[in-house]
């Protein structure tokens, strides 16, 4: 009997929580040994999914599947040394991550009137892409993929545009524990490293996010 209610009590619980399932479009932009080094630049399409659990009106559980290609040109660099030696390279890239989105002001989705904040979220990156080497002067695909894990750092603005949908806009930035997105370091037999082999790279994603949400009011308990 004990353990008749307290699972009924967990699916109420389960239940009675805000959730959150939405589209992403945007913009994506590489930054590393290759190309132009502006923090946000983009030039490749995103698309993808975000998924959230609002556990409290100040925190919320994330999680997102996003693809993008990436690509960069030495032609759009103002680095006259990049600029000299003419390189490019274009790769697919496809990621999911989780973690935790802190809002600045209360976001209590079961209250009336207007309400909007800004975020942050951080946690953890894997990151998936193509591998890809150098050599005589010319970025080319090695076949098959890789993979790499990584930290997202993302400052975001959302506002509940109608009673259960909400609009948010965010620049966030990923730092890989990779140095060969671009190809500058294969570490392959008959390909040449090249760039600042010390620095791991970065990329960008510039997105909005028009997601739905559900659920019943929640009792917001202390975690």
């Amino acid at each position: 009997m004990r353990l008749i209610i307290i699972f009924l009590f967990t699916i109420q619980f389960s239940y009675s929580q805000i959730y959150e399932v939405g589209i992403a479009v945007g913009g994506s932009n590489f930054i590393g040994d290759v190309g132009n080094t502006s923090f946000i630049a983009p030039n490749e399409l995103l698309n993808g999914i975000i998924l959230k659990w609002n556990r409290s009106p100040r925190h919320s559980y994330r999680l997102s599947i996003l693809s993008s290609k990436i690509s960069a040109d030495d032609s759009n660099s103002k680095d006259p040394r990049r600029l000299e030696r003419g390189l490019l390279f274009k790769n697919n890239l496809f990621e999911i991550s989780s973690g935790m989105e802190f809002t600045f002001f209360d976001f209590n989705l079961h209250e009336a009137g207007l309400k909007y904040t800004p975020y942050i979220f951080t946690g953890i990156v894997y990151t998936k892409f193509d591998k890809l080497g150098y050599q005589n002067n010319n970025i080319s695909s090695l076949g098959g993929r890789t993979k790499s894990l990584g930290i997202p750092f993302i400052l975001g603005f959302k506002y509940r545009v109608l009673e259960q949908l909400i609009l948010s806009a965010e620049i966030g930035s990923r730092y890989v524990f990779s140095d060969n997105i671009d190809g500058s370091l294969s570490n392959t037999e008959n390909y040449t490293n090249f760039g600042n082999i010390n620095n791991r790279d970065w990329y960008v994603f510039s997105l909005i996010n028009l997601s739905y949400t559900f659920g019943r009011k929640p009792c917001y308990c202390n975690y």
